[in-house]
């Protein structure tokens, strides 16, 4: 990967046929993307956010231009090659959780690691060590159910990074919590960002998740229209991190 970049595109452009009408949800998209990074993709609904983390994450393919990610070109992947991506690199996390309401916290959060064929024994010390970075360990033998929807946040975080891998896509991942469960989460997913040097990408039009960002790219009708970095989050005046 050139100057280990991990996520290249160059006139990325997807269309979606609407009858006889066609639908540009993103318009030739420019963009990289380096190792440790906290970045965000930000704009109205249909601005073409979660639709660009889609293709990044190999679940989608774009109608034209190259997506490179971890040195893979995304267009020319088969669904096994893609499959086999996303399993070893790339962790995500969304807005409605997903957690598989039979299972426990613990076995929620080691599912990944099954796929990926890593011994019980090592499964189970990365699974609690993941489950300690959000502070959930308490949690382990619980249902999703008796979770509150913060904790299940925190779980699907887990899941998402007990696998340690070099990208990690959010989509919305506080539309469904409040103020202060919004900042918890965020707060964890900084220390991970800091601690691991997991890149993060978010979609999202949250106010909150926006003021964690260290990079801030707007997107208006699929087009890149402003891209800003910062050299410190421009975190809400008034908000400090609780012990």
């Amino acid at each position: 990967m050139e100057n280990n970049r991990l996520i290249l595109t160059q006139k990325l452009t997807k269309i979606y046929s609407m009858g006889q009408h066609q639908l540009y949800a993103l318009k030739e998209v420019d963009l990289s993307f380096g190792p440790g990074e906290f970045a965000g993709l930000v704009g109205p609904s249909g601005s073409g956010k979660t639709t660009f983390l889609n293709i990044v994450g190999s679940l989608d393919i774009p109608s034209k231009g190259k997506v490179e990610v971890l040195g893979r070109q995304i267009e020319t992947l088969s669904h096994k090659q893609a499959a086999e991506l996303r399993k070893r690199h790339i962790g995500f996390i969304f807005q409605t959780f997903n957690l598989l309401p039979v299972y426990t916290v613990f076995e929620n959060v080691e599912f990944p690691l099954i796929l990926l064929g890593v011994p019980a024994s090592e499964r189970r010390q990365r699974v609690m060590e993941a489950l300690e970075w959000v502070k959930l360990a308490d949690r382990a033998n619980s249902r999703p159910s008796q979770l509150s929807g913060g904790e299940c946040q925190r779980v699907a975080i887990a899941r998402a990074i007990v696998k340690k891998p070099a990208l990690i896509l959010a989509d919305e991942p506080t539309a469904n919590l409040d103020a202060q469960n919004s900042h918890n989460i965020l707060q964890i997913m900084v220390r991970l960002n800091q601690e691991l040097g997991t890149t993060f990408i978010f979609a999202t039009h949250d106010e909150k998740v926006i003021g964690y960002l260290k990079r801030k790219i707007t997107l208006v009708d699929g087009k890149v229209t402003k891209d800003e970095i910062f050299s410190s989050p421009p975190v809400m005046e008034g908000h400090h991190e609780s012990p």
